[in-house]
């Protein structure tokens, strides 16, 4: 299991010590770097900021938005920054959910997996500098209508890699089949290595709906998944740093009835506690829903205690499907993480 550094999107303004943070992980062993975007920083800017100075690692999307740009837009990046970095960019892509999709950026949310499956087919012929040609139900290119005089174009770029690997968020049963069927690697939120078994079935799945024409090797498959991690002497004190951040998803990224991260941990056996929680932040109780983050619902999802119990629950992890930890933590917890891995 490889380690990567989770810098996430930014909060009210510029984080600050990224850059120590980013030199400090690095000289630890962390292999690579990711970056991501609700709806304020973008994930591609800051990426080739920080890959800029600091050769050899990888760069990764965790994740851009689809509906912050068309499937062609994002590959232009995935060439630019490709070539910048001399074949070190992943491209991992999310749907996100409709409160972003619509409230934000001003496009139809519904279906989107099936959005998904066409976004992804389209950035494979951009990046291997096909012509464009696609007529979908979500997107057509060249474009219906309008002047009529759109035509099929290839990137003027030649690529750096004609398979630049393509990551795919996913939460939901369905999407995480998906991943495995359409996309090179998926990105969990919210995973949980006891029930590793379950997520290997639905990727299974979605390997056995690969058509036979798809020469890729299953075992390649990343999964580059995020974990936040705080090393504390005192467990409850360390869950306190974590339950803000799961009320804040569970609670109101999305409205009831339609938010995915609440989904998935109620999957993981923790219904009713979302179900308080859900409650209590959409009615303006936000220090009760951070109140009814378990300190078991925190345990599932994150590491956090002292440093040999994070070392004893790091088992887990290691036999997990996952590839790549993606590591949100303070430097302390970076250079432990990295000493016992």
């Amino acid at each position: 299991m490889k380690l990567g550094l989770s810098l996430g999107y930014w909060g009210a303004r510029p984080p600050q010590g990224v850059d120590e943070l980013v030199r400090d992980a690095v000289a630890c062993g962390y292999e690579s770097i990711w970056t991501s975007e609700a709806y304020g920083s973008d994930a591609l800017t800051p990426l080739t900021w920080h890959g800029a100075r600091t050769p050899g690692v990888r760069l990764g999307t965790a994740v851009v938005q689809m509906s912050a740009r068309t499937p062609t837009a994002t590959a232009m990046a995935a060439l630019t920054l490709d070539h910048l970095s001399g074949g070190r960019f992943v491209l991992g892509i999310g749907a996100s959910g409709p409160q972003v999709v619509e409230g934000w950026y001003g496009q139809p949310y519904p279906r989107p997996l099936a959005r998904t499956r066409e976004y992804v087919a389209i950035l494979r012929q951009a990046l291997a500098r096909e012509d464009v040609e696609f007529d979908g139900a979500h997107y057509q290119i060249p474009f219906r209508g309008g002047a009529g005089l759109g035509k099929p174009l290839h990137a003027t770029v030649h690529p750096l890699r004609r398979d630049l690997p393509i990551l795919l968020a996913a939460e939901g049963p369905k999407n995480v089949a998906l991943a495995a069927e359409i996309a090179d690697g998926w990105i969990p939120l919210f995973y949980a290595p006891d029930d590793d078994t379950l997520y290997r079935e639905r990727l299974a799945a979605g390997f056995a709906a690969r058509p036979a024409s798809d020469t890729r090797d299953p075992g390649a498959f990343e999964v580059a998944c995020p974990v936040q991690v705080v090393i504390d002497d005192d467990v409850e004190a360390a869950a306190d740093r974590l339950r803000p951040m799961i009320a804040l998803y569970v609670g109101g990224m999305g409205a009831k009835g339609a938010n995915f991260h609440h989904e998935a941990i109620a999957r993981l056996g923790f219904e009713a506690e979302c179900a308080a929680i859900q409650d209590a932040f959409l009615a303006g109780r936000r220090h009760e829903a951070i109140a009814a983050v378990s300190t078991a619902m925190v345990d599932k999802i994150a590491l956090v205690g002292p440093r040999e119990r994070v070392r004893d629950r790091l088992g887990a992890w290691h036999g997990s499907l996952v590839t790549t930890m993606l590591v949100s933590g303070a430097p302390t917890a970076l250079r432990a993480l990295a000493d016992l891995v």
